[in-house]
């Protein structure tokens, strides 16, 4: 008889995994238009040239894509710079292609796309929101090319039931694939929070992939050394104050600042104040360049 329930029990969880699955692939094709690479339209990286200027590698958030980054771009290459956003591994395509991404594709790629952008120009910074944030300060720990950095909203710290969630994905990922957020919405802007091409939900390895890269950019924050502005919305969703200025605190270098917002959530590239963040990235990129130019 029992061995009759266990069967039944695991068909059961199967069955629903199987239908979950189907469900929410479903509903994220019908609000996204894919085009013939297999890259949600919208949601592609992009690149803004500009011969013999200083240049900045923007990095998206987790789930997201270079769309959040869009009107950063336009106004960084308005001022000056070649400006790139890659699309990143395992983002902007299936939900199938956010179950097999790791740290180490992502991390691989960002070092990737600044490389090429350095044989390019003389003098390069990085940028980048939320995860991609974390992934900026892993890149400046280890690469002392990066002029520049700015964080915008970095993610790096965890809730500890994401905390909990991602060290036991192994375990209910092949039940439950997919877990949905649970902390508000990240764009308070109706317009852009419609607009907005994210996953909305993050599989079992994204979120495992999201906690190593945090945990590696926790522990080398201490090594970075590059001139670093971090700019965080006191109603960021996602990022508490409390972490953000632990984060800034263990940020090794001598010339950092911090710039605190309000009226926005997390993703304040596409949110309300959102030209305050492009003007105090552009002026410290600016500054930097001309700095090192003297």
């Amino acid at each position: 008889m029992l061995p009759l329930v266990a069967a039944a029990l695991g068909f059961g969880a199967l069955a629903w995994r199987t239908l979950h699955l189907r469900a929410v692939a479903r509903a994220a094709k019908q609000s996204r238009t894919f085009g013939p690479d297999g890259i949600v339209v919208g949601g592609e990286g992009f690149a803004l040239p500009r011969d013999g200027a200083p240049a900045l590698l923007l990095l998206h958030g987790g789930g997201d894509t270079p769309q959040t980054l869009r009107y950063l771009g336009d106004s960084l290459h308005q001022r000056g710079f070649a400006v790139r956003a890659p699309l990143l591994p395992g983002h902007g395509r299936t939900l199938e292609d956010f179950r097999q991404v790791t740290a180490d594709q992502l991390i691989g790629a960002v070092r990737a796309e600044f490389d090429e952008l350095r044989a390019r120009h003389t003098w390069a910074g990085v940028i980048g929101i939320s995860m991609g944030g974390a992934l900026a300060v892993q890149l400046a720990a280890e690469a002392s090319t990066v002029r520049a950095v700015g964080l915008i909203a970095p993610y790096l710290a965890m809730p500890p039931h994401i905390a909990t969630a991602a060290k036991w994905a192994w375990l209910w990922g092949p039940v439950k694939p997919l877990l949905r957020s649970d902390d508000g919405v990240s764009i308070r802007d109706p317009i852009e929070q419609d607009r907005n091409l994210a996953y909305g939900v993050f599989t079992a390895s994204g979120l495992a992939a999201l906690s190593r890269i945090v945990e590696r950019a926790v522990a080398v924050l201490p090594r970075v050394t590059a001139p670093t502005i971090m700019i965080q919305s006191r109603e960021d969703n996602r990022v508490t104050v409390a972490d953000g200025e632990r984060a800034f605190a263990r940020l090794g270098s001598s010339d950092k600042r911090l710039e605190w917002m309000n009226g926005a959530a997390h993703v304040i590239t596409v949110d309300y104040g959102r030209e305050r963040v492009f003007e105090l990235l552009g002026d410290w990129m600016e500054a930097h360049h001309a700095q090192s130019a003297r």
